[in-house]
């Protein structure tokens, strides 16, 4: 039996990962801040606390060694040197990163997409040998860009998979882009403003798919970075109308051509003027990767936990507050009636 450590365990990625190691043999540590457990994890896998901040914390769960170290919550240069300092422990590491990393070969990337004509425009797909964003310290993307850099340069020390995600859905997010329907079904509203066309796709990454990438890259150590996204990358429309059906409801699009039409309407946390649709060829070749899960078998699990947490917290800006921070009001309910008034006005 070999031994993996997961960093991150009790987060939305992080038990499937657990779940999905276990099932493969391994010794599983499931390491995060509270030290919990998922209910769905075998009774072996060992829970661990520690803050990934700490590196004596951290250096003490990988204790005389480990064989895979994977990791669902670094970010940035600092928390690749403390993995790189134990790698004389670690005999590979399975580390997170993002499509964000990514930019079009205008230079146009997630960090310029509020400028005038700033979101990038991708090839489709979007295949790892795309340019990314210069590494640094201002952003997300610029963060994950250096972890990614400063990681695969250590390659011949500890050989690292980064795997850059998608959208990512699935229970225990605390960000779940499908709120933005699950709410209007709760809330009675049968008739909903799509932007673009409804066309945007924005590739979704379900838990499951990216739990097996996991595991298949745990098995098969290397370094590189390599697409993790589901098999499908279906329109808002199309996800809105796989939500429906889910809950047993009908609802009307508005399909407007184009940016959102007025503030607070159209615009969902999918909605993009151009496809970000990538491709997974790389994973496939290099560790057999084949999805286990299209994005429409995970929405009842995903649904479900969405509505549970909504029927336990006072309203959905205290159920989902990373949300709204990011989001701002995403049911402006008046605003979305009064648009048509004031378009005909």
């Amino acid at each position: 039996m070999t031994r993996a450590v997961v960093i991150g365990a009790t987060g939305q990625i992080g038990r499937a990962a657990v779940r999905a190691l276990a099932g493969d043999g391994w010794e599983v540590t499931a390491v995060s801040r509270g030290g919990g457990r998922d209910p769905g994890w075998p009774e072996d896998v060992r829970a661990a606390r520690a803050d990934r901040e700490d590196d004596d914390a951290l250096a003490a769960v990988v204790g005389d060694g480990c064989d895979v170290l994977v990791d669902m919550v670094a970010f940035g240069p600092a928390h690749a040197r403390q993995l790189t300092s134990l790698a004389g422990r670690i005999g590979s590491a399975v580390v997170l990163s993002s499509v964000s990393v990514y930019e079009d070969d205008r230079g146009r990337n997630f960090d310029t997409q509020s400028e005038p004509d700033g979101f990038p425009r991708f090839p489709v797909p979007l295949t790892e040998e795309q340019r990314t964003v210069r590494p640094g310290d201002s952003s997300y993307s610029t963060r994950k860009a250096a972890l990614e850099r400063d990681l695969l340069a250590a390659g011949d020390r500890l050989p690292v998979t980064l795997l850059r995600a998608g959208a990512v859905h699935g229970p225990y997010s605390p960000m779940p882009r499908e709120l933005y329907f699950v709410k209007r079904n709760l809330d009675g509203r049968r008739r909903r403003v799509l932007a673009y066309g409804g066309r945007s796709r924005f590739h979704p990454a379900g838990v499951r798919n990216l739990a097996e990438v996991i595991r298949l890259a745990a098995a098969r150590p290397g370094s590189r970075a390599l697409n993790a996204v589901d098999p499908d990358a279906p329109t808002v429309a199309e996800i809105a109308a796989a939500i429906d059906a889910v809950m047993g409801v009908e609802a009307e699009d508005v399909l407007v051509d184009g940016a959102p039409p007025a503030p607070g309407v159209g615009l969902t946390p999918w909605s993009v003027p151009a496809p970000v649709v990538c491709g997974t060829g790389a994973a496939e070749r290099e560790l057999g990767y084949r999805p286990v899960a299209r994005y429409a078998d995970a929405l009842p699990e995903t649904v479900a936990s969405i509505e549970e947490r909504l029927a336990g917290a006072p309203d959905w800006r205290a159920a989902y507050p990373k949300m709204a921070e990011a989001y701002g009001d995403l049911f402006d309910y008046a605003a979305e009636d009064a648009w048509p008034a004031g378009r005909h006005a």
